[in-house]
């Protein structure tokens, strides 16, 4: 068993580490935030997201070999196996936003650190085990990094099924260097979104595509998931058992409701662990022992 963790690309504005290292961020003589964090419109928010963030003053964290950055990951090894980088695209280019807007419509692409940063934290501690949450307005600077770099991006199932024929999550397009979720935290359920969000062409082309009624679309989907070629594969809970949308972990840009849902005893159901090692079996996904 290896744990997969999570670094978020930037820190709040009231963390030790911006309390420590002011002279790090772009903040104005009394140490306030001069622009934020955010991201433009998507398909999670028309408005963007106003993250709030305090940006990195990437110039300043280059004149020390991004000791700071080399620390970060260092700790968070000690703890965790392999490193999901959070909004890796903002290593590439991210999006600037003045402190005083009250979305994040208004905002700018800025550039990234780049491949320097990375080239430090392999110098200081060798090749890391490292994936790309590459999802959301993805630019070819962001691919080439994440190919230059050799790392695993991400690929969501919920996100496949549109009209657009180009669409490059369906799975006959994925590639082997992508881990590939039925939804990850930021989605709804699989069975949520299927009966809220889908529109009735994507449930639609889900059915033709499945040769299924969407009936147990969770356990479609991760088949799906399961026989793709990706490198990896994840599945949350919530879809190994079938809930619903009330079941959802965090909707991006709601402040309130988030990161309640626990497991219970009840969705601990019989038989799920048979059920999805046939499928992991199936598709030759079973690791030795």
């Amino acid at each position: 068993v290896g744990i997969l963790g999570d670094v978020p690309i930037f820190v709040a504005r009231d963390s030790a580490e911006v309390w420590a290292h002011p002279e790090l961020f772009l903040l104005d003589d009394e140490r306030r935030p001069t622009v934020v964090a955010g991201v433009p419109p998507d398909y999670f928010s028309a408005t963007g997201q106003l993250w709030g963030n305090p940006l990195y003053d990437w110039d300043r964290m280059a004149d020390d070999g991004y000791s700071w950055w080399v620390s970060r990951l260092r700790r968070t090894l000690e703890t965790v196996d392999i490193v999901r980088l959070d909004h890796f695209r903002g290593f590439a280019s991210y999006w600037e936003v003045p402190a005083d807007e009250d979305t994040a419509i208004n905002g700018h692409w800025r550039p990234g650190p780049g491949k320097p940063l990375f080239d430090a934290l392999e110098n200081a501690l060798g090749s890391l085990p490292l994936v790309a949450e590459d999802l959301g307005e993805i630019t070819p600077d962001v691919v080439a990094l994440r190919k230059e770099l050799g790392l695993p991006g991400m690929a969501i199932l919920h996100f496949a099924f549109s009209p657009d024929p180009r669409s490059i999550f369906i799975p006959y397009a994925l590639e082997r260097d992508l881990v590939v979720y039925t939804g990850t935290h930021d989605n709804n359920t699989t069975v949520g979104w299927f009966i809220e969000d889908a529109t009735e062409e994507e449930k639609d082309l889900v059915r033709r595509y499945t040769a299924s009624s969407g009936r147990e679309i969770n356990w479609e989907l991760i088949r799906l998931a399961m026989g793709s070629v990706c490198e990896n594969a994840i599945v949350p809970h919530q879809d190994l058992v079938g809930l619903g949308a009330d079941c959802r972990m965090n909707t991006p840009s709601v402040g309130e409701g988030n990161w309640s849902f626990r497991i219970t005893p009840p969705m601990l159901v019989e038989g799920i662990q048979a059920r999805f090692y046939e499928v992991i079996e199936a598709y030759g996904r079973v690791n030795p022992v």
